[in-house]
């Protein structure tokens, strides 16, 4: 049996628990919470998933997966979440995966149309075309938001690599999770941040000014 094959078998598995375990409602705060954490690991884990089939280096997308997590999902809505923390959690990850759903169906629909060019063929070519380290040339802008900046200069190098742009909430997610890191490293020093592209990858390098 090939490794897929023994990969969906598991998760047909895993999808029988879960539709008989929709019969039986979550009750509990630690219930509830070990179920928001299986939700919030099986995302992150797809998230990864799609961007790896979207840039060629998975061979298949992970339908199933997504279903797994819709019926967890499904599970969490049908289910009365009495505290507020949990509740608001739950909404804000199904409100994600709802926004998420709807970009994964649009790169989909152009893949499908012939339209839509993977990125790891793009990587290829900008290995033999560009330098090591292709520094991006910003925008001219008059906002002194240095996200707004950052994420412009993200989306020209996106473009211009021909790979989706992630969205401005991830941008301004990663750059908050990465402050106390850049914090450590370079201490009350200014720090500028720069969009570069290597290895035909855009990225964001944080570097102190002068």
């Amino acid at each position: 049996m090939s490794t897929q094959s023994q990969k969906i078998k598991k998760l047909n598995e895993i999808e029988r628990q879960l539709r008989k375990q929709s019969q039986q409602p979550l009750t509990g705060r630690v219930n509830l919470e070990e179920e928001l954490q299986k939700i919030e690991a099986d995302f992150k884990a797809l998230e990864i998933a799609y961007e790896q089939y979207f840039m060629g280096l998975d061979r298949f997308e992970p339908s199933k997966e997504r279903q797994i997590l819709a019926l967890r999902l499904r599970r969490m809505v049908n289910t009365h979440i009495p505290q507020t923390d949990l509740r608001f959690r739950f909404q804000n990850i199904n409100s994600r995966f709802q926004s998420y759903s709807a970009y994964w169906e649009r790169i989909l629909r152009l893949i499908e149309e012939g339209r839509y060019q993977r990125q790891l063929s793009h990587m290829k070519w900008a290995e033999k075309s560009k330098p090591q380290e292709s520094p991006v040339q910003p925008i001219p802008t008059a906002t002194a938001d240095p996200l707004e900046r950052v994420y412009r200069e993200l989306t020209q190098a996106h473009e211009s690599c021909q790979i989706p742009t992630p969205r401005r909430e991830q941008v301004a997610e990663f750059l908050k999770r990465q402050s106390d890191a850049i914090r450590e490293r370079f201490g009350d020093r200014p720090v500028d941040m720069v969009v570069v592209v290597e290895n035909g990858k855009p990225k964001i390098k944080v570097r102190a000014k002068g």
